[in-house]
């Protein structure tokens, strides 16, 4: 089937769904297996409580295949509180372990044993693409192995026909990003905060020494960790297993390590994914590269090489909600299963929970490495997916300039401006667009301090090594005001014929979009504003509309995130137990903060103690998450080769642009990037409380509430239904 708009196909309230799906008397069992990966305990914490919340009874299989072998003690029933605490734990607290037993058919007999003793017939097995594997021959063998057992009498034919079928649903758990199907492995983003949090701390010692560093993160078979952190902290030279250097990439290394030295820029960073290899498949090591820095260029060169701290720590905010999302529909995938229906994976597609067939997806993923076997190199790239891709294509575009002398010239001037609040991973946003404008032809504008900035002449032209370094810095380096640009419409005008601005970049929060309608508003009596406008949502609020997420939203939560589990530490190192409540600044009149915190203090006296904590500006501070810097680079790269694609439909012409299509929000709807005019995102927006009218997270809510114990309904998957894996699709992906 297609894929379909989740409005087209609503769903009935949470309890006419248990009517039909009523969990009762099912079996589930949960395993981890493979590497562990941080938010695997969300998962597993999810699967138990939705299973738990539907009526079905739920086991833990410990230490993964080789407990569902041995049995006994290695699968327990788990019930409400054994799944309490640990959202926030990394690693998995079933275990996970190889094991060569289930590999063979008496192993795989003995398990279908153990599983029918105790009821089971529906799986959910988080790991990579092996442990999947697995689980789909146990899926294809099952009815064989209950007629065996049968025959040597370990079970009945009562239980044979009553267990008859075995339903698998799966979850990828790797913080590889390695699996074929979808945008995000649970544990990737997490790994990507390791790696980032490192880099960050080694950029301070090597500028301080003019250094240059190796960094060797994970990934054998997949260079995705490798290529997004390096476009998170703007490494000067990236290493893949997926896309190997050209011959002769020795010099040409060196040579862009010197031109950025001679640039005045004081550190260089090189990262190395662990599989990477050259056009003839072999390995190129981190060591190999310190020699040749040292050896040609004499520079100061030290390796780092992450290892397992990658695997470690907390999750992040994005693994939990994405694991949490991803349990409860796998549950809702193994209720909602017939014997017929095959194994499937849930997956992420853009902003959407989707299940994708689990053989395929496994086959896809090993095509790409049967890819780089044959030494196929486009296609592995292109069988990594359209986000990989365009990873790729925006590093390349961002790490390496084009001598002057190759870049034609489009004699165009655009304008790049922050707006509003300042959010972090603005500064990525404005890297790239600067760097993308320059590799367009353009020159390029940086405006300071907002719209009012603007009206006074703050203006200057702005370089490739200009941005250096930008990625990581939080706020914004340009200035942001919430000045809105009504007052100053004839200054702004003026300013704009005078360094002839051909097209203007906004990123900011609802003001800037408040600032893109009253600009559009003013075209007719100012023809300066009548050319390309296009704008990047930025904010923590997550509030503009015509997109589902804002940079800087990320990084916000992470902060929340990071603050409250440290407060909880604390608190779980007494005998209270932990409970936490959170308020919106907005949310009532007369409940506040002060009220609520007093209320429990009064009511809690003797039982246990209150606390509270105002956030507040912390949540816009701070280097940017990883999502961040790369959302930041991502959109704004895209937004650039927008306005690139209408300034040269215009080339010769002498066109103004007047259409409704040519002043812009992109942004973020559901599984796709888009261009929404503003003027058609009016009849969206509720502009008294400043945001859009449908907000897709509001369904999170009773999600939420399932998996803290109330009663609420869910909204499963769109499609309910397996889905079709697409190589590459019409529309443009929004791979997040």
């Amino acid at each position: 089937m297609d894929d379909q708009d989740v409005s087209a196909n609503p769903r009935g309230s949470f309890r006419q769904f248990l009517e039909h799906l009523s969990g009762a008397g099912k079996a589930i069992g949960v395993l981890t297996s493979g590497g562990d990966a941080q938010g695997m305990n969300a998962a597993v914490r999810a699967v138990v409580r939705m299973g738990i919340y539907v009526g079905a009874k739920v086991y833990f299989i410990y230490e993964g295949y080789q407990g569902m072998v041995d049995g006994g003690s290695n699968i327990v029933e788990a019930d409400w509180e054994s799944v309490s605490s640990i959202l926030q734990v990394g690693g998995t607290i079933i275990g996970s372990a190889r094991c060569k037993a289930f590999r063979s058919r008496e192993g795989r007999l003995q398990a279908a044993r153990n599983l029918v003793q105790l009821g089971i017939t529906n799986l959910c097995v988080i790991g990579g693409d092996g442990s999947l594997t697995g689980a789909n021959i146990f899926r294809k063998e099952w009815s064989g192995l209950l007629e065996e057992l049968a025959q040597n009498g370990q079970i009945n034919k009562e239980e044979v026909e009553k267990y008859s079928y075995l339903n698998v649903v799966g979850m990828v758990g790797s913080i590889d990003n390695d699996f074929c199907g979808t945008d995000m492995t649970i544990g990737t983003d997490s790994a990507l905060h390791r790696i980032i949090e490192v880099i960050d701390a080694i950029m301070t010692t090597a500028q301080s020494h003019q250094r240059t560093f190796v960094l060797e993160v994970m990934g054998r078979h997949c260079g995705y960790l490798a290529l997004v952190s390096a476009l998170a902290c703007g490494a000067d030279w990236v290493f893949l297993p997926e896309s190997p250097p050209e011959e002769g990439w020795q010099e040409n290394m060196c040579v862009k390590l010197s031109e950025n030295r001679a640039r005045k820029k004081r550190l260089n960073i090189i990262i190395v994914a662990e599989g990477a290899i050259d056009t003839q498949n072999k390995p190129i090591t981190s060591e190999q590269i310190k020699e040749l820095v040292v050896t040609q260029l004499g520079y100061d060169t030290r390796v780092t090489i992450l290892g397992h701290v990658q695997r470690g720590g907390t999750p992040s905010a994005f693994d939990r909600i994405l694991a949490s999302r991803m349990g409860v529909e796998a549950v809702v995938a193994l209720l909602q299963a017939t014997p017929e229906t095959p194994a499937c994976v849930v997956s992420l597609s853009g902003n959407q929970a989707v299940r994708l067939p689990l053989v395929k997806c496994v086959q896809m993923t090993q095509d790409v490495q049967k890819a780089m076997d044959e030494r196929r190199f486009k296609d592995a790239v292109q069988l990594r997916g359209r986000s990989f891709e365009n990873n790729l294509n925006t590093y390349k575009r961002l790490a390496i300039k084009m001598p002057d002398t190759q870049i034609p010239k489009s004699n165009c001037n655009v304008g790049v401006i922050n707006v509003g609040a300042p959010a972090a991973g603005m500064n990525a946003a404005v890297r790239a667009a600067v760097r993308v404008g320059i590799a367009d032809g353009h020159k390029m504008f940086a405006v300071y301090d907002g719209f009012e900035g603007f009206a006074k002449g703050q203006i200057k032209e702005i370089g490739w090594g200009d941005v250096g370094g930008w990625t990581g810095q939080g706020g914004s380096i340009l200035g942001t005001k919430r000045t809105l640009p009504g007052k100053y419409l004839t200054e702004i005008a003026g300013q704009m014929r005078t360094h002839s601005i051909n097209a203007l970049l906004i990123i900011g929060g609802f003001e800037a979009y408040l600032g893109l309608l009253e600009l559009s508003a003013a075209r007719e009596k100012h023809e300066e504003f009548c050319v390309p406008m296009v704008m990047v949502p930025a904010t923590v609020s997550n509030n503009v509309p015509g997109s589902d997420f804002s940079i800087g939203a990320d990084t916000a939560l992470n902060t929340i995130t990071d603050a409250n589990v440290e407060h909880l530490t604390e608190k779980m190192k007494t005998t209270i137990q932990r409970g936490l409540v959170l308020r919106n600044e907005s949310c009532s009149e007369n409940y506040t903060t002060d009220f609520i915190y007093q209320l429990y203090s009064e009511e809690g006296k003797g039982v246990f103690d209150c606390r509270k904590n105002v956030l507040g500006h912390m949540q816009q501070g701070g280097a940017p998450s990883p999502f961040d810097r790369n959302f930041g680079t991502k959109m704004s790269a895209r937004a650039m080769q927008w306005i690139t694609t209408k300034l040269k439909e215009s080339q010769g012409k002498g066109r103004r642009f007047v259409s409704d299509d040519s002043i812009c929000v992109l942004g973020i709807s559901k599984r796709n990037l888009v261009f929404r005019p503003v003027a058609e995102l009016k009849k969206e927006t509720d502009f008294e409380h400043r945001i859009p009218k449908e907000q897709w997270w509001l369904k999170l809510r009773p999600l939420m509430k399932i998996l803290a114990k109330y009663k609420a309904s869910f909204e499963v998957s769109d499609s309910e239904e397996l889905e079709h894996v697409h190589h590459r699709g019409h529309e443009e992906p929004a791979a997040i």
